[in-house]
């Protein structure tokens, strides 16, 4: 389904088909991430990928109105057996792990992990990894009060909304 849905999303005209089989990928991706043993990382991925990361990629799209008449030639004709050579080194790479990483003696020989359960994760996140954690929150909060910053700077913000006045007028 991964793989359809991929090429859907690659072959489609329209961009908001494109963006709906994107949806696919990442629902199937999270179907796979099921199978691997971990619930949590499948979760995150419809959550935040299919969820919140689509919603806005898909007003983005309706907000640049793009129409489907916009019929351009296609350009680059080099670039497609460019493309299938690089699909083939893909495919002869894929097949190369599957068949000769497999046997290899160094591959562990357990098969239940935790890497992806909630539990590992969590305390991953808040023993080893907690000052990782808490800079990147502070690289996030400075970069929310930057964008405002430079939007109230720019005029990208109305007065309206700067000074919390609604609809009255300024008498200067």
């Amino acid at each position: 389904m991964a793989i359809g849905c991929a090429i859907s999303m690659v072959a489609q005209r329209n961009p908001l088909y494109s963006a709906i089989s994107l949806i696919g990928v990442f629902i199937s991706l999270a179907c796979l991430y099921v199978t691997l043993s971990a619930p949590f990382i499948a979760a995150v991925q419809v959550i935040v990928y299919a969820g919140a990361i689509m919603v806005l990629v898909v007003f983005v799209i309706m907000l640049l109105n793009i129409d489907q008449a916009e019929c351009q030639p296609r350009r680059l004709r080099s670039l497609v057996p460019i493309a299938v050579g690089l699909a083939a080194v893909l495919f002869a790479e894929a097949a190369f792990m599957i068949f000769f990483v497999q046997a290899s003696a160094a591959t562990p020989a357990h098969t239940v992990s935790d890497v992806g359960l909630t539990s590992s994760i969590g305390t991953g996140l808040f023993t080893s990894y907690l000052l990782p954690f808490e800079i990147t929150s502070i690289l996030l909060l400075m970069a929310i009060v930057g964008a405002m910053s430079l939007a109230r700077r720019g005029g990208l913000i109305p007065p309206q909304a700067q000074g919390g006045e609604t609809g009255t007028s300024n008498p200067e």
